[in-house]
């Protein structure tokens, strides 16, 4: 199971998807969760593997999505009682089996991606700044060699970029100087990043722009394009404009981690109902327990809490109008 689980990260890791790890790393019985049990969570709510059912698993969820949010790690306790301590967020649930449950989250969450095309020293040099920082770099460029990027991770002798996975969080500098302008510019702005810079005069850059906008290229897709590339610094040599590249495109990858949200929530504030049993906010778009009293709608975590709560419904919700 364990190299399952490691075989399914890795798949996960190399396509680039945000996601988060659980693992169970203390408890106390009676709980059907145990240390090691370990599940991925996906950036819409789904979960592969096992970290317990009942209310722990809407919980680890509801915190997983978070930590993919805001790429923070944190330790869930789930627990009958009361266990407020610090760096721990605590669930007092009451419904599930009566033990506590310790999951740890930890968010794994792709690294930036630089799309080099060209073999210009502007490029070369970007490159292995890239590299220094731990971005992910690719190079695609015609005759391009992995001898001549040896610390690249991916590098095509052609402009073809249908093998590369290229997303909106890419970033994508065409560095092509006089070497397949047009076709290394017309390539890129094909693909969904939202980052595509060019590294030219302003003069060779309108000239490029207007050609392919004769081609068919939107005009708003055209404007997106950085041309110049890079921050203003005032840069003369090629590892200058390098850096003025590479400080951009950090500016950009900060500005997005912090104005980050995970694809999907499946839990807002607007779709969310307190489970009237444990107390747990569930989701009400995905539950699968569902009571109706009095013409209003009860949303429950697991069947122990709609069981419960069938059966005496007046005294929960004469509870709950107390409060």
């Amino acid at each position: 199971m364990f190299d399952e689980f490691l075989k399914k990260a890795d798949e996960l890791v190399m396509i680039g998807e945000s996601f988060a790890v659980a693992t169970v790393v203390r408890f106390e019985a009676p709980i059907s969760g145990k240390p090691g049990d370990k599940a991925i969570i996906f950036a819409d709510g789904e979960v592969w593997g096992w970290i317990g059912g009942g209310c722990a698993k809407p919980a680890v969820v509801k915190e997983a999505l978070k930590a993919i949010q805001d790429g923070r790690p944190r330790l869930v306790r789930i627990s009958p009682s009361s266990s407020e301590a610090e760096g721990i967020v605590a669930y007092n649930m009451t419904c599930h089996s009566g033990g506590t449950l310790d999951v740890y989250i930890e968010p794994v969450l792709p690294k930036p991606h630089i799309l080099i095309m060209g073999r210009s020293p502007v490029g070369q040099t970007l490159a292995r700044l890239g590299k220094a920082i731990h971005y992910t770099v690719s190079v695609a460029a015609p005759d391009a060699n992995q001898e001549s990027y040896p610390e690249t991770d991916r590098v095509r002798a052609d402009l073809n970029l249908s093998e590369l996975n290229i997303g909106p969080q890419s970033f994508i500098v065409v560095s092509t100087q006089g070497e397949c302008d047009e076709e290394a510019l017309e390539n890129a702005l094909h693909t969904n990043a939202s980052y595509v810079a060019f590294v030219a005069s302003k003069t060779k850059a309108a000239m490029v722009l207007q050609y392919l906008g004769e081609r068919g290229i939107s005009a708003e897709r055209l404007r997106q394009v950085k041309a110049p590339a890079g921050i203003n610094i005032g840069a003369a040599s090629p590892e200058e404009i390098a850096v003025s590249i590479l400080a951009e495109i950090v500016q950009m990858n900060r500005s997005r981690a912090a104005n980050h949200h995970a694809p999907t929530v499946l839990f807002t504030e607007k779709q969310e109902a307190k489970d009237p049993i444990c107390g747990m906010m569930v989701d009400t778009r995905a539950a699968k327990y569902k009571s109706e009293f009095e013409g209003q709608s009860f949303y429950f975590c697991c069947a122990g809490c709609k069981q419960e709560f069938d059966i005496q419904p007046n005294k929960y919700v004469l509870a709950n109008l107390s409060k």
